[in-house]
C-alpha cells in the first residue's frame, strides 16, 4: 500500500501545475488492487478544504470527488464508513464537510455530542452550541 498525501490528490483532480499534475497523475494510474493507494482521514478533511476554499468547487461537486475517491476499487480511505457518511450528510446540509466530519468522527468514537462556537456548524451540522 502507498499513502497519498493532500498534494497529491489535489494535483490530481485540479490539473494546475504543468510540473507535479503529471506526476500525480502517473502516481494515481499506478494503482492497483494489489498494491493499493492509503488516503489518511486528515488528508481528505484537507482535500475538502483546499478544494472548496481555492478551487471554490460546489458542495456537489465535492461529494462527487470524495464519492470517487471512496469507491476507487485501487484506493483505501481510512475510516471510509465514517468518510462516506460525513460526505452524504455534507451534500445534503449547509455546514462544512470538515464540520460533518468532526461529528461524525465524535459518534463513531462515542460522544454524546460535539461542542463548537460556530454556530452553522451546530445548527447544520448537528454540534451543540457551547455556552
Amino acid at each position: 500500500m502507498i499513502g497519498l498525501d493532500t498534494n497529491i490528490l489535489v494535483r490530481f483532480v485540479s490539473q494546475d501545475d504543468p510540473v507535479n499534475s503529471p506526476r500525480a497523475n502517473a502516481i494515481m494510474n499506478s494503482l492497483s488492487t494489489e498494491e493499493p493507494g492509503w488516503i489518511a482521514v486528515t488528508a481528505i478533511a484537507e482535500f475538502a478544504w483546499v478544494m472548496t476554499r481555492k478551487y471554490r468547487v460546489t458542495r456537489t461537486d465535492l461529494y462527487t470527488l470524495v464519492d470517487r475517491l471512496l469507491t476507487r476499487p485501487d484506493i483505501v480511505v481510512e475510516q471510509a464508513d465514517l468518510v462516506h457518511k460525513a460526505a452524504n450528510l455534507f451534500r445534503r446540509g449547509n455546514a462544512e464537510f470538515t464540520d460533518y466530519l468532526v461529528t461524525c468522527s465524535g459518534q463513531a468514537a462515542g460522544c454524546t455530542h460535539t461542542l463548537t462556537f460556530d454556530r452553522k456548524a451546530a445548527k447544520s451540522a448537528g454540534m451543540t452550541l457551547a455556552s
